[in-house]
């Protein structure tokens, strides 16, 4: 199976990429040559950039494909440039959009892949589901070969799955309050990216999952407080101090954060996977985050220069820590 990734070393992709060419696949990968991550080996480099339609045309020549998975398209004119790109060429397109597109607040859940998808909180959602919508006329008008996977909180070695990375980490470090929004209690679903890969690479060219959408996540599920505290664990931080923030609080000081937080983290969002099992029977997560965490403070540690602390971000910790202190003083 000859199979194209447009990216193919980013978090979740990467180990994808590993996978694929693990079980055969003819895999190529469209990209700059930019990622911290390396090509697997076996791996076929297409050196383009998607964002230059004349370039990724030239890098492509002509190439057909089984299936080609765009990891990096996030609104709908990256959707037009692929469809120009890939008729007639391709057996199955894979759009990687986001579980943050489902429903938000979601009315119940566990949330499946026909729960409507409804974010007016988050622009990063909406443009997914905006993208999901050319895709499925093209489906309807034109029987482009869609299939359209939705992750959830994806992480590798390289990426705690916290706002601030390294920073959060530094601030427990220094006995500096670290901020959980909401009351921490709200539950939330973390996937290694190793985990992510056995049931995406299963799609890849499987016929049936045409015109399908599926999440893949993990079926395990932390409180937010949890997670905090299991970061701090593995940091060797026995006494952390967390400090609980409102999201709308947080919104008012950076308006980023907070949207990622009102559309997305703030609310309790635990997934239903038995379609992606159904498509997927070896499908199964192994890596539960007690275990991932270890392996993020391994990669923190093996190399200092990685341990970068975010001034600006820690700044704008200060500032909303004060601001909760001042508003509920002791």
């Amino acid at each position: 199976m000859k199979v194209l990734f447009i990216g193919g070393t980013g978090v979740i992709s990467s180990a994808c990429s590993r996978l694929a060419v693990e079980r055969g696949i003819d895999l190529y990968l469209l990209n700059r040559g930019t990622s911290l991550r390396p090509a697997p080996q076996g791996a076929q480099i297409l050196r383009g950039d998607i964002r230059d339609p004349a370039s990724a045309r030239a890098a492509l020549g002509n190439h057909s494909f089984d299936a080609v998975v765009d990891w990096i398209a996030f609104v709908p004119g990256h959707i037009e440039t692929d469809l120009g790109l890939f008729r007639g060429r391709i057996g199955q397109f894979i759009f990687i959009s986001s579980a943050a597109s489902y429903q938000t607040p979601p009315a119940a859940v566990p949330v499946i892949e026909s729960t409507v998808l409804d974010n007016p909180l988050w622009e990063y959602a909406r443009n997914k589901i905006a993208c999901e919508e050319r895709l499925v006329r093209a489906y309807t008008d034109e029987k482009f070969p869609i299939t359209i996977v939705r992750p959830s909180r994806t992480y590798d070695c390289t990426a705690l799955p916290i706002e601030g990375g390294w920073t959060v980490v530094n601030r427990m470090l220094q006995g500096k309050k670290v901020i959980v929004f909401g009351d921490g209690t709200s539950l939330w679903t973390l996937t290694h990216h190793a985990d992510f890969a056995r049931g995406f690479v299963g799609l890849l060219g499987n016929v049936h999952a045409i015109g399908e959408a599926f999440h893949i996540t993990s079926d395990e599920v932390l409180t937010w407080n949890r997670i905090f505290g299991m970061i701090a664990q593995a940091a060797c931080v026995t006494q952390p101090k967390f400090i609980h923030v409102p999201s709308d609080v947080i919104a008012a000081f950076d308006a980023e954060w907070g949207s990622s937080l009102l559309g997305d983290k703030s609310h309790s969002m635990i997934f239903d996977n038995t379609k992606i099992k159904r498509f997927v029977p070896d499908f199964v997560c192994r890596i539960p985050f007690s275990l991932g965490v270890y392996e993020i403070m391994a990669w923190y540690n093996a190399a200092p220069k990685r341990r970068i602390v975010d001034e600006k971000f820690d700044m704008l910790c200060d500032r909303i820590v004060a601001a909760q202190e001042r508003a509920f003083p002791l």
